[in-house]
């Protein structure tokens, strides 16, 4: 297994390019086995759950062909075939193809799937919005079996929470179905904005996406399309907070500054520069960190994919910030790491209490998943000496070529090979 060699100290400048969102580009691929008809995309990012998802679409039968930066997906070959368990347990965004198999074939059988191993993320919202949709719905050896022969039924959907996942399974299930689909208490993303589009773009009929309520109209008639997926917030917002930690200025280019307005309240609240420039955003870095509490929420509130990374500037505050987690369960598996760097931290249930402005010192660390592993990054650049991250293939999850930008961004940071 690779690990990152990292030797803190160096302060950031230059300008680095965001990648697509991995989170949209997911659904997205996904969405291409509900139309006979081609979608190209363009804008997927080179990373591996992006290739583990086109390996998923690939099984049954789609042909891939990439040519630059666009990745046609011809599904006119589809089959319903079972997908290796080896590549389905290493993702949980498996399960979006579920429903559109179900729309296409009227059976889909789908293995439980993988991925972070960040808390429980049950599957059971997307289970029971296929169900009020009119899917039979059962779970056998590992595997959900659904089945909907007499096809799916337009239905009032009420989520329990804005999921993102169980709107993004409704958003395509609803497509297919007979009649109008209202998803209440729908989540506001950005990546499920970008599915909306993109499902537009191959002929579906959906309005309210960004808000709570979102009404489709099917059954869908598809054509051919081409989508260009948004760039990816939680990358920018990883490079944003790697300033923030280490100093310097840098540009950020392709990124939105308005898919980033919670995140840019707490950074400039801990003194750190930001304003719009021609080609996305520019971050500056303050001499000294102020300290500020965070409460993670649905968009558009501060994202959890930036907890780890804002605990680890909280590091640096001078002084105690206060980190709580209200999206998911067990979200703190970077806080024993991050101690062996130095850091002083002490969770209670759902909080993390991170007193500040202690030095960090260079250590052995180990990754436990992909946001946990770029936590672990970005203290080792403001460490003392040498850090050693192991684990580094969760980073390769969801972070494209995040070594060689920030070593083109001035920080001294070497991948070795095992």
């Amino acid at each position: 297994m690779d690990q990152l060699r990292i030797i803190g100290g160096n302060r950031l400048s230059g300008a680095v390019s965001i990648a697509g969102a991995k989170n949209a580009a997911l659904p997205q691929i996904a969405a291409a086995l509900l139309s006979p008809l081609p979608l190209e995309l363009t804008n997927l990012p080179k990373v591996s759950d992006v290739e583990n998802m086109l390996r998923i679409v690939e099984t049954y039968g789609v042909h891939v062909l990439r040519d630059g930066h666009a990745t046609r997906l011809d599904t006119s070959s589809l089959s319903l075939r079972e997908v290796d368990y080896d590549t389905v347990r290493r993702m949980r965004a498996s399960i979006l193809v579920l429903a559109p198999l179900l729309v296409r074939f009227g059976h889909a059988r789908v293995s439980l799937p993988g991925g972070c191993a960040i808390g429980a993320r049950p599957v059971d919202m997307h289970l029971k919005v296929l169900t009020a949709l009119g899917a039979n719905i059962s779970v056998q050896g590992g595997y959900i079996v659904a089945d909907a022969k007499a096809g799916l039924t337009g239905a009032r959907i009420v989520l329990q929470g804005p999921s993102v996942g169980a709107t993004e399974t409704t958003l395509m299930a609803a497509t297919g179905a007979r009649g109008e689909t209202e998803i209440i208490n729908a989540a506001r993303e950005p990546e499920v904005v970008d599915l909306a589009n993109c499902l537009i773009a191959m002929g579906a009929r959906i309005e309210g996406a960004g808000s709570h309520r979102i009404l489709i109209q099917g059954p869908t008639e598809w054509r051919a399309a081409s989508h260009h997926g948004i760039p990816d917030r939680v990358e920018a917002g990883t490079y944003a907070a790697a300033v923030a930690i280490a100093g310097g200025q840098l540009e950020l280019v392709n990124a939105r500054l308005e898919h980033l307005a919670s995140v840019v309240q707490v950074l400039e609240g801990m003194g750190v520069t930001v304003w719009p420039s021609d080609r996305g955003i520019v971050i500056s870095g303050p001499d000294r960190l102020t300290p500020v509490d965070i409460t993670t929420e649905p968009y558009p509130g501060f994202p959890t994919d930036l907890q780890a990374q804002f605990m680890a500037i909280a590091c640096r505050a001078e002084g105690s910030s206060l980190i709580r987690e209200t999206i998911f369960e067990n979200r703190f598996m970077h806080v024993p790491e991050l101690k062996r760097l130095g850091a002083d931290i002490t969770l209670t249930g759902s909080s993390a209490l991170v007193r500040g402005g202690k030095p960090l010192k260079g250590a052995p660390v180990m990754a436990t998943d992909l946001r946990a592993s770029v936590c672990l990054v970005l203290a080792g650049l403001a460490a003392d000496g040498e850090t050693i991250i192991n684990r580094v293939y969760h980073l390769d999850r969801g972070y494209e070529r995040l070594d060689r930008k920030l070593a083109q961004c001035g920080v001294n940071i070497e991948r070795i090979s095992q």
